[in-house]
């Protein structure tokens, strides 16, 4: 069976994207698994580290949250999706890298926040590192996003190095358990990124993807992020897809990249795969 691994820190925007995620096991048939991850506070007048909250008492705290919020979903479900549900101590990322090697998720689903540059490093970092260190597909659900069905699935592609870059079978995959209309999309400026070796890379992704039926659709625009997410909204694309890793994400904090903005300032889920 399949299951989706929901991290939640119990927090409106873990509890949306709980809910996008639980309307999508419904569809696809999947358990899904809620992780929570608590950390015992300390601070530091000396320097000795005192301890501000007894570990215990964090534990129990944590465990009444997460028993509550299992058995609202069991109840909101009427009992027709499993739920399991995990408390850990430690770094949230570590442990929901050991979870997924161990369980093989079908996605993890977190949300997403449209933070500033100086919030993201604040605030929003477990997302982005999930994403950089996890090899499990991660879908980062925007505020106020809602699971609908995902019937049409957009592809932002480059065209550079495809078949080296491209998970293929993984993409296959996705649009196939949602039955979904398949878009490749391709932002350039004025012919910028086009190479001479880019007709060549355009053939070699539809020969790794042709079976989905793509739709190829180039934008014209300036800002890559912008340009896809505006295109998405317009289109009433369910799901995006992107590569981190080759789009350098967390190369600085502060850097833009498209994978960055789209996961903090997309109206639409992301899906983070790896190459």
């Amino acid at each position: 069976m399949k299951t989706i691994i929901i991290p939640t820190d119990f927090s409106a925007t873990a509890t949306n994207a709980t809910a996008y995620a639980v309307a999508m096991a419904k569809e696809i048939k999947a358990s899904i698994t809620l992780l929570h991850v608590y950390q015992v506070p300390v601070t530091i007048t000396t320097d000795t580290p005192i301890v501000v909250v007894a570990e215990e008492d964090l534990r129990k705290s944590a465990e009444g949250h997460l028993n509550r919020l299992k058995m609202e979903l069991e109840e909101s479900t009427g009992n027709t999706i499993k739920v399991y549900s995990e408390l850990r101590l430690g770094d949230t990322v570590t442990e929901l890298e050991e979870l997924s090697k161990n369980t093989n998720p079908f996605a993890v689903v977190m949300g997403s926040n449209g933070l500033s540059d100086i919030e993201q490093v604040l605030f929003g970092s477990t997302t982005l590192k999930t994403i950089r260190h996890l090899t499990s597909p991660v879908i980062a659900v925007p505020p106020g996003a809602t699971f609908k069905g995902i019937k049409k699935i957009g592809f932002a592609c480059d065209f550079k190095q495809v078949v080296d870059t491209t998970p293929a079978q993984l993409i296959k995959d996705f649009v196939h358990n949602f039955n979904a209309e398949f878009h490749v999309l391709n932002v350039d400026f004025q012919h910028r990124n086009f190479k001479a070796e880019t007709p060549e890379e355009s053939l070699f992704l539809h020969t790794l993807l042709e079976e989905l039926g793509p739709v190829y659709d180039f934008i014209e625009d300036a800002d890559v992020e912008k340009g896809i997410d505006q295109f998405a909204v317009k289109n009433n694309l369910d799901l995006l897809i992107t590569i981190p890793k080759k789009h350098r994400l967390l190369d600085g904090l502060f850097r833009k990249s498209a994978t960055k903005q789209l996961v903090f300032h997309s109206h639409v889920p992301v899906l983070c795969v790896h190459e």
